[in-house]
């Protein structure tokens, strides 16, 4: 009887120290736990490159297309949407907005209204609000239009490129700007600066839009576009003179303060300038003191971490897609994903933070919009630039499972550092640890350059954390705060109070311009633990060596393992390798199994991330900036991989 009695006791300690053990191996929950993505079932033929969407009183999903056709979609979120084909005909069209029965887009050239005058269904009315000009080069796209709350539209232009695709220019009247356009035909402009503005957002009212890496863009960045500011490349200034212009500055201005790079080779041709190391750079913040018409981005969006091909931004109401009602999202073409955005105003102007979202979308993600009953619509494109996913377009739907994540929600800016705010609870343990947290900032370079290499970097010490009662807050005291810079926010050790989980998304990025005023902490506040200081003990002296052990050390050491994607995978993403190239698809770039069939040295691998030579991959659109800001020794750790997928 006692033995019986004893064997269950041993057999109920086994079953709750294995559940237990199970319970703390568990895998934290991902992206995908919380949010699936659903493909809305397009008819048979329909190439659905989406360039617009917007949804109707009713519910019906408006679709334009990069191919001219412009759809409506009933019952969008059923199991069978019926697609309506409502104009065809059109020049690219990259946005629709919805305006007292008729459908606006903006073409190449124009902003057309579209009117279905006898209920048929079909527009057959089209009247032109206004054009402007164009030179007819193929890159001269034009985005929008977006309303604003007066009723009128706003329409951001391209720059167009010549023989330098590096340098890109304003041939014709305002390429390169934002447009304000009232329903009889006035145009205003508005704001310039603007490279390749594929992403407005009105959000509360006022215009804000997404900038891609390019040439005077050293990563991409949201700005927030008041009348008269200019935001970062000079080619749209041409046009400043021009009496209705709010902007006086001019190209030959910024180009007396930065080299504009005009390289030719030996032939006087013109030639791809190269980011120069070891070279005096300005800043955007350093112009900005010389230019009051300058504007620094409110948040940046570190180049092949945070997208590489930034595209729309919509604001989040409040019950939508979990608890960051307010936030806004924005998506990337180039990395298939949607981050998330949390701005806040400090000395007058807009500041923030950038983190992960969703990945996984089954093309580049450019425009979005909600669905009446709050999922997501997300149109889908890869033309003209690749995309990390398969397909070439595509029109999803992302759902929330109203399971709550385990996030960051906000982060501000404190006098002394950040203070942090979650979805859920933290284990007051490990919040309080100073290991749990990182952050170092770093900024790019103003320059005519193709993007920028982060520039500046440095650690900035955590002096000291408070979590609040509730355990949904943390103060961050945070040493060597710099203004203007992008700061690494990594909580690599806070773990959820109740599942013990980490966070979903752990680093974020965010865009102090302003350290504000107010009230610092004191050291007798915070917690000032840090698990990671050991105190060293004295070595041992070292045992003699047995006659085995020093046989053992004699034999040659075997064949180290071959590395394998998951060692390798921090190091790809830490120097956005991933932002252009997959393991074994073709993305941006090549993937790294083809790379590898070249059958390249390590050395040359090396030699060839530190200086690309895009002529050894013609039937690539986009060519590869050079990489000398990756270390040797990480760039031989990716060259070994490379070369074991062979």
């Amino acid at each position: 009887m006692l033995k019986q009695l004893l064997r269950q006791v041993v057999f109920s300690v086994v079953l709750t120290v294995g559940f237990c053990w199970s319970a703390a191996a568990q895998e934290s929950p991902k992206e995908e736990d919380f949010y699936k993505i659903m493909k809305i079932s397009s008819p048979e033929g329909t190439l659905l490159e989406v360039g617009g969407l917007t949804v109707l009183p009713n519910g019906d999903l408006g679709v334009s297309t990069r191919r001219g056709d412009i759809f409506i979609v009933e019952n969008p979120t059923s199991a069978r949407p019926h697609f309506r084909k409502f104009a065809s005909g059109l020049h690219e069209v990259l946005g629709l907005a919805y305006k007292n029965g008729s459908l606006y887009c903006a073409q190449r050239g124009e902003l057309t209204k579209m009117t279905d005058t006898d209920h048929d269904g079909k527009a057959d009315l089209f009247e032109t609000v206004f054009a402007w000009p164009l030179s007819g080069n193929y890159h001269e796209y034009s985005f929008g239009p977006k309303l604003a709350p007066d009723g009128s539209f706003f329409v951001s232009t391209n720059l167009g490129f010549g023989e330098a695709w590096w340098h890109a220019i304003s041939m014709v009247p305002w390429r390169g700007w934002l447009l304000r356009i009232t329903d009889d035909g006035e145009m205003e402009p508005w704001a310039t600066g603007l490279r390749s503005p594929a992403g407005l957002g009105m959000l509360d009212g006022e215009v804000f839009y997404s900038e891609n890496q390019g040439d005077w863009v050293g990563s991409g960045g949201i700005w927030h576009l008041k009348k008269g500011v200019f935001t970062a490349h000079p080619a749209g200034l041409r046009w400043s003179s021009q009496a209705n212009s709010p902007i006086k500055m001019t190209i030959e201005q910024v180009h007396a303060k930065v080299d504009p790079r005009l390289d030719v080779d030996e032939n006087g041709k013109s030639a791809k300038p190269e980011n120069r190391q070891n070279e005096d750079f300005r800043t955007m913040f350093d112009l900005m003191k010389e230019f009051p018409e300058m504007r620094l981005p409110a948040v940046w969006l570190p180049h092949g971490i945070m997208g590489i091909s930034n595209s729309e931004l919509l604001k989040i109401p409040e019950g939508y897609l979990g608890p960051f009602g307010g936030q806004v999202l924005i998506g990337d073409q180039g990395q298939s994903k949607i981050m998330r955005v949390m701005l806040e105003k400090v000395k007058g102007e807009y500041q923030g933070a950038v983190i992960d979202f969703r990945s996984g979308f089954q093309s580049g993600v450019l425009r979005m919009e909600w669905a009446k009953d709050k999922s997501l619509f997300v149109g889908e494109t890869n033309r003209g630039w690749g995309s990390a996913g398969e397909a070439n377009e595509g029109l999803q739907r992302l759902v929330w499972n109203n399971r709550v994540p385990f996030e960051m929600r906000t982060i501000k800016a404190m006098p002394d550092g950040f203070e942090i705010e979650f979805t859920l609870p933290v284990d007051k343990k490990t919040a309080e640890d100073l290991a749990s947290y990182s952050v170092k900032s770093f900024i790019y370079k103003y320059q005519a350059v193709y993007g920028s290499p982060p520039v500046n970097e440095e650690k900035c010490a955590i002096k000291g954390v408070k979590v609040s009662e509730d355990r949904l807050k943390v103060r961050l005291v945070v040493d060597n705060l710099r203004e203007s810079y992008i700061h690494t926010i990594t909580l690599a050790g806070v773990r959820a109070h109740e599942s013990y989980n980490e966070l979903v998304h752990p680093t974020a990025y965010y865009t102090l311009n302003h350290i504000p005023d107010g009230q610092k902490l004191a050291l007798q506040e915070v917690s000032t633990r840090n698990s990671s200081k050991v105190v060293a003990s004295k070595p041992a002296a070292p045992a003699k060596a047995s006659n085995a052990l020093a046989q053992a050390k004699a034999k040659p050491v075997a064949n180290a393992k071959k590395p394998v994607f998951e060692d390798i995978e921090p190091l790809l993403v830490k120097n956005t390798c991933t932002a252009c190239h997959a393991p074994a698809k073709k993305q941006v770039g090549p993937s790294f199994a083809e790379i590898a069939r070249r059958n390249y040295t390590n050395k040359q691998i090396v030699e060839l991330i530190h200086n690309p030579k895009p002529e050894n991959w013609p039937t690539y659109a986009t060519p590869m900036p050079p990489m000398p800001q990756v270390a040797t020794s990480e760039a031989l750790k990716i060259a070994e991989w490379i070369n074991s997928l062979k």
